[in-house]
């Protein structure tokens, strides 16, 4: 027995719903090695420079004094196990749950979701589409990093969206262009990537356990910065799922492993299913719409619409001197500057900031003439 072998023995396990290594499939031909196909991928995402700019990109709360509060690093890695131990407890593939869980955020861009509305605000009004974080997690790895990643974990990872949480998840059978399909129509309609369903029970494990990641952490993190008090949690919601992040994860983690345990799909019960429905809502009504003021809202826009108008001179004028060629550009291949639009670069360019990069390039360049 060779040490792959060895390596895939644990496949023996496996539920026969899970995706096995021999599945995976790869839009370009590899060398194999001793890793199996998933476990490659996840070295492949952890080594990525957008991987580990991770440690700098908000997950709700933006430009807080606080280290205790979540960055986008923290909720890949809570997804990530929370992930696995479902994928191990259904006998599941935990490294495509892995690779999955630790790619699903890479093009999320500064200051979280309300930097995405914006950037998709200014995506639209120059031609270029909706902009989500999940189709440009995936452009992240396929264009921008160019690596090459198994389909299933890029399927995986654009069909993540915990914003929608469903009470069963069935995976869908899918091809290579079945796949490649869903990734370029997000780019002409909103409305297709609300509609993504995963092509395994690996990439269903993910779009729960992302919804598990922040659904109590951003309690934790919104009491920790006196947002409120959880004592005012609705008693009806907290007698299903815990009233702190440990019970709550714990609650929902086991409710999914006794009513998925032997099926073809992820099921929560009907009571879990209303309870994490009815705290999404109080988190939007508590937290989410309460983690920035008005004047922030308006401040961020400003940012990136002054931050995007001076990259697109810069590019225009070809001023080689500036950030967006030295740290950018000058990494990206021929193909990928002769196939992009200059708002597309600079899109991608906003998009895979930190904060903190962003806040400089700003300051920096907003009073360039």
């Amino acid at each position: 027995m060779n040490i792959k072998e060895i390596m895939l023995k644990r496949e023996t396990l496996y539920s026969e719903f899970a995706c096995f290594d021999k599945e995976s499939i790869r839009l370009e031909m590899h060398e194999d090695d001793i890793r199996p196909n998933f476990f490659r991928d996840i070295d492949r995402i952890i080594h990525t420079p957008s991987y580990t700019r991770y440690m700098d990109k908000t997950q709700v709360f933006t430009l807080q004094q606080n280290d205790h509060i979540s960055k986008r690093m923290t909720h890949v890695q809570l997804v990530s196990k929370i992930g696995r131990t479902i994928g191990r407890a259904l006998s599941l593939n935990e490294d495509l749950i892995e690779a999955i869980a630790l790619g699903h955020d890479l093009g999320h861009v500064p200051f979280g979701h309300e930097g995405e509305y914006i950037l998709n605000d200014i995506s639209l009004k120059n031609n270029e589409g909706p902009f989500m974080h999940n189709v440009q997690s995936v452009r992240t790895l396929m264009n921008l990093e160019n690596k090459n990643i198994s389909v299933q974990v890029l399927d995986g990872i654009l069909c993540h969206n915990g914003e929608f949480v469903m009470n069963e998840y069935y995976p869908k059978q899918k091809t290579v262009d079945d796949f490649l399909h869903d990734y370029e129509t997000c780019y002409k309609d909103e409305a297709h990537g609300k509609k993504l369903v995963p092509m395994t029970l690996e990439g269903c494990v993910v779009r729960i356990s992302d919804i598990i990641g922040y659904i109590g952490r951003d309690i934790e993190d919104a009491a920790r910065l006196g947002v409120f008090n959880t004592k005012n949690l609705p008693q009806k919601i907290t007698d299903v799922v815990g009233s702190s992040n440990k019970t709550i994860v714990n609650n929902i983690i086991l409710d999914i492993i006794e009513n998925s345990l032997g099926k073809p799909y992820i099921k929560l019960s009907d009571k879990m299913y209303n309870a994490i429905l009815s705290l999404k809502k109080f988190n939007y009504q508590n937290i989410y719409y309460k983690a920035n003021t008005k004047e922030d809202l308006i401040y961020y826009s400003k940012m990136f619409n002054t931050l995007f108008d001076k990259l697109m001179e810069i590019l225009k004028k070809e001023d080689r001197k500036q950030n967006i060629y030295l740290n950018f550009l000058g990494a990206r291949g021929d193909d990928y500057i002769k196939n992009n639009t200059n708002a597309r670069k600079v899109i991608d360019y906003i998009a895979g900031m930190t904060d903190e990069y962003f806040m400089n390039e700003y300051n920096d360049l907003k009073n360039l003439k």
